[in-house]
């Protein structure tokens, strides 16, 4: 399992942000460059899954041939001893589940956040 200053290849783990069925996110400080990144991490059982595998390497192909505001910027596939990851930018903010209060939200705040949405995902398909 890996722990925040941790190094994989040329990035060093910072904290984990997310996590999912195929793995965990990192924020991770990208020593080369001197830039924080995302590291989207397969989670062991996934790595030796051939499937899986496939399914990082379609959605790194799918991400990268986006150009959009409202979707991240995908840098790099990469394995470190025996790690698969894919590097993205990161995006500093809540998540949707952070915006939308308990009581929901006003007309005008839900046009600002679905706006937006729905145009990075009619730019997606």
């Amino acid at each position: 399992m890996l722990a925040p200053n941790e190094k994989l290849g040329q990035y060093r783990l910072v904290e984990e942000i997310g996590r999912g069925g195929m793995g965990v996110v990192w924020k991770a400080l990208d020593t080369r460059l001197g830039r924080h990144v995302a590291l989207k991490l397969l989670s062991e059982e996934n790595t030796s899954d051939p499937e899986r595998l496939k399914r990082l390497e379609h959605e790194a192909r799918t991400v990268a041939s986006l150009n959009h505001p409202n979707i991240v910027t995908l840098f790099s596939v990469e394995e470190v001893d025996g790690q698969h990851f894919i590097t993205m930018e990161l995006v500093d903010g809540k998540s949707l589940a952070e915006l939308i209060p308990e009581s929901g939200l006003t007309l005008e705040r839900f046009f600002e956040l679905a706006v937006p949405l729905a145009d990075a995902l009619g730019a997606a398909h």
